[in-house]
């Protein structure tokens, strides 16, 4: 039995010290030498001013900007979570319909068949901080009217804030709402 048990604790020891401290390290090596920012949050400021991490979705609920996914958690980085609610859920269904009729309220030239479910349904972290194109696009009415700017001109700032997917084929295209609204409000 000794010769079983000593192994076992030796492979243990080896173990909690690959995973609990070499790979973390690893990691961390990895996000402040080669990740973007240094592995920080990439803060974006407005006049001098910090407005929000890049990372992280934020509300918008004016007229007059691009609004983001809903958060199940209010945007708060410090609880990440969804709501875990599934699609059958009334509950679940009683407040998606609330986001659609807020949504066309908001947006009266768009059909309810136009409106992209990101718009309505939170993502799985509550923090998702970017859109596809297409959910940008269909915002672009309500802004132009609300803002006194040309919709092609919001289009064009919607397609310079793209970001395409990586290496041309892994992930989608998108476009983070903070980086847009910050656009949108140095527009003349």
């Amino acid at each position: 039995m000794k010769q079983d048990i000593l192994p076992a604790i030796r492979l243990t020891i080896v173990s909690l010290i690959l995973v609990s401290v070499l790979y973390p390290l690893l990691i961390w090596g990895f996000a402040q030498f080669i990740g973007p920012a240094q592995g920080k949050a990439e803060l974006l400021y407005r006049e001098g001013k910090p407005v929000g991490a890049a990372i992280v979705g934020q509300t918008f609920i004016e007229d007059r900007y691009f609004w983001g996914r809903p958060s199940a958690v209010d945007y708060n980085a410090a609880g990440s979570a969804g709501s875990n609610k599934g699609p059958s859920n009334p509950d679940y269904l009683t407040l998606v319909q609330t986001r659609i009729d807020s949504f066309l309220v908001h947006n009266p030239k768009v059909d309810k068949k136009d409106i992209p479910a990101e718009l309505v349904t939170a993502s799985g972290s509550g923090l998702d901080p970017d859109l596809s194109p297409a959910a940008a696009k269909v915002q672009v009415a309500r802004i132009s009217l609300s803002r006194s700017i040309p919709a092609d001109k919001l289009y064009q700032l919607i397609e310079e804030h793209t970001q395409k997917p990586l290496l041309g084929m892994f992930g989608p295209s998108k476009v983070n709402v903070l980086h847009l609204n910050i656009a949108l409000d140095q527009l003349k």
